[in-house]
């Protein structure tokens, strides 16, 4: 028994040691973290699932009877139902909860450092599952972007991470999210970066794409590898089709816009109902049964109306009629405080609007175009691009959910065009104009009206390591010996700024076989930069972290605008540092 005993008992130290060395590495620890956020979120997608198919069977098709046919009277009030059980969850639990989810998302990663509340997660889980079940007119993708987010924030406050590093993981659960609901792990990354997060950094593009493809994974295993729609093949038919695409990108635009106005301003007009904030989901679930009474396909997600557009199953007066009635409905629902997405809508909105253009464009050209259903899919990925101004994200999930790529050329022109015609008209998504409405103006993944109110002036260090323009190379490595900086400002005899000498610079210089041996004889200003991007005291730290984007730079000299008289400089770690001191001094 000894025998067998010893080697084990050595190996748990080792083991031990090993992951103690493993985690001390906060780099190693975030990808570790993303890997059990990918699963966790993956899991807690069928949990959702579980909740929402749940809570349809109970609410709809249950008091609907074995037929599948609720009395007229039913129709109308099971949503109303819904809004009643909705309406305490929201109110007296979890007010985060409330409406599409993703603005409070991006609110946490700006404003507070990615921290969500745990309680967030099981609230928007069960007050979307009931809302949704019950025929409120929402999506899912909302829903578990917050469920997700709230499992990354959860996690990484747990593991005491910084709030860098936890708006990542934040970033990391709402990638899964969409990866895991709408089976699209390229999808859920773009969305991430596109619009939770608006970082791109090869730090952040890392964890959040192992936690995408491990909630897809994850949710595979269970449900199995299905598409959303049932889309047949389609193609681009001919050259003289791209006219017709561009114009239903700009009708895609115009819609997108009226789609995010008639939202918000059914939100206003419930906020100033004197009716308590717990009735007013059962309000607007009221309205949704009225409205589905006439236009049934509009309950749920609708995605039984999404797939008979794409197959040209919907006359055109219908598609008309349904792009406007989903609109209406989806304004009551979430304008009352429902809780559910803006995705799903926005694809059934653009499915008929597409497919209604398609039809016309059908009738009278049919040996140049392609059938309706071709335009409802571009339709949808040009009304989603409108709504979110998210036309990489949008492009990509409709590719995804489709697995159609042979119609991938309007795909890209209808999202780009409608993201442009919306962003003309209103500068603010669905997402970022309810944050706009509370004063919040985000770029990026940052609140902008607290980084145009900071001066570099007011956090550039002044005391800064400098080298002669005319140092030799030689002179300047032995300098090297005493200090731990990675990059230094070049300045002349007068002060001025003549560019920075960076390590990297040193480096080729050593490496590069015609320069051997010249040590003596080379100086500093030969092999510096001499164009570096700067910054002005009276510069701003919004112009700082635009100019840190451009070199990718963590430090950047900051000079006299009139005699480029170096001033000091600034790091990026300290504008990100006055940044979070500004939210908390505003009490964001």
């Amino acid at each position: 028994m000894q025998e067998q005993l010893v080697p084990r008992t050595e190996s748990f130290p080792r083991f031990r040691a090993a992951l103690r060395s493993f985690v001390s590495d906060e780099n190693n620890l975030i990808i570790g973290l993303s890997i059990v956020i990918g699963v966790s979120v993956g899991l807690g997608s069928l949990v959702f699932r579980f909740l929402l198919e749940g809570a349809k069977t109970l609410l709809f098709d249950g008091l609907a009877g074995p037929e599948g046919t609720p009395t007229y009277l039913l129709v109308i009030l099971i949503p109303a139902i819904g809004g009643l059980l909705v309406g305490p969850i929201i109110h007296f639990f979890a007010s985060e909860a409330k409406g599409h989810g993703v603005p409070e998302v991006m609110s946490a990663v700006a404003l507070r450092g990615g921290i969500i509340r745990r309680r967030v997660a099981m609230a928007k889980a069960v007050a979307s599952a009931i809302c949704i079940g019950s025929g409120g007119s929402a999506g899912r993708e909302g829903p578990i972007v917050q469920i997700g987010s709230a499992i990354g924030s959860g996690i990484g406050q747990f593991a005491r991470m910084s709030t860098q590093r936890l708006r990542v993981l934040v970033g990391c659960g709402s990638a899964a999210g969409i990866a895991a609901v709408f089976n699209a792990p390229i999808a859920g990354v773009m969305f991430a970066l596109e619009v939770i997060l608006g970082d791109w950094g090869i730090r952040t593009l890392s964890p959040v794409v192992l936690s995408s493809v491990l909630a897809s994974v994850t949710s595979r295993l269970a449900v199995g590898d299905k598409v959303a729609f049932r889309v047949p093949e389609y193609h681009l038919v001919s050259a003289w089709e791209m006219p017709i695409y561009s114009l239903l990108g700009i009708l895609a635009g115009i819609v997108a816009v009226l789609f995010i106005r008639s939202l918000y301003k059914m939100e206003d007009l419930f906020e100033s109902l004197k009716v308590p904030g717990y009735l007013k989901p059962a309000i607007g679930g009221l309205l949704v049964g009225v409205l589905g009474f006439f236009f049934p396909q509009i309950f749920s997600d609708g995605y039984p109306a999404v797939n008979a557009a794409l197959t040209g199953q919907l006359g055109l007066l219908l598609l008309v009629a349904l792009v406007f009635a989903k609109i209406g409905a989806t304004s009551f629902t979430l304008g009352s405080g429902n809780s559910g997405g803006i995705f799903a809508p926005s694809l059934f909105i653009g499915a008929m609007l597409g497919a209604a253009v398609g039809s016309v464009a059908h009738t009278f050209l049919p040996e140049l175009t392609a059938t309706s259903g071709a335009y409802a899919l571009v339709g949808m990925a040009a009304v989603v691009g409108g709504t979110t101004h998210a036309p990489i994200t949008a492009m990509l999930i409709i590719f995804e959910m489709s697995n159609d790529y042979s119609i991938i050329l309007p795909l890209m022109l209808c999202a780009a065009i409608s993201t442009l015609v919306s962003s003309q008209i209103s500068k603010e998504s669905i997402y970022t104009l309810k944050l706009a409405r509370r004063g919040i103006n985000l770029k990026r993944g940052v609140e902008v009206n607290v980084m145009g109110s900071i001066t570099v002036e007011s956090i550039m260090l002044q005391r800064v390591n400098t080298v002669p323009a005319s140092q030799t190379l030689a002179d300047f490595l032995k300098f090297l010996q005493g200090t731990t900086e990675t990059s230094f400002p070049v300045v002349d005899d007068s002060g001025r700024l003549v560019g920075v000498l960076s390590l990297e610079h040193v480096r080729e210089v050593l490496l590069n076989e015609s320069r051997a041996g010249l040590e003596q004889i080379l100086i500093v200003q030969d092999i510096a930069d001499t164009d570096p991007p700067t910054l002005h005291p009276g510069h701003t730290l919004n112009d700082a972290m635009m100019r840190f984007g451009k070199r990718d730079s963590d430090r950047l000299p900051v000079v006299d605008p009139g005699t480029l008289e170096l001033k000091g400089i600034v790091k990026r770690s300290d504008v990100i540092n006055a940044y979070n001191k500004a939210l908390l001094a505003t009490g964001r």
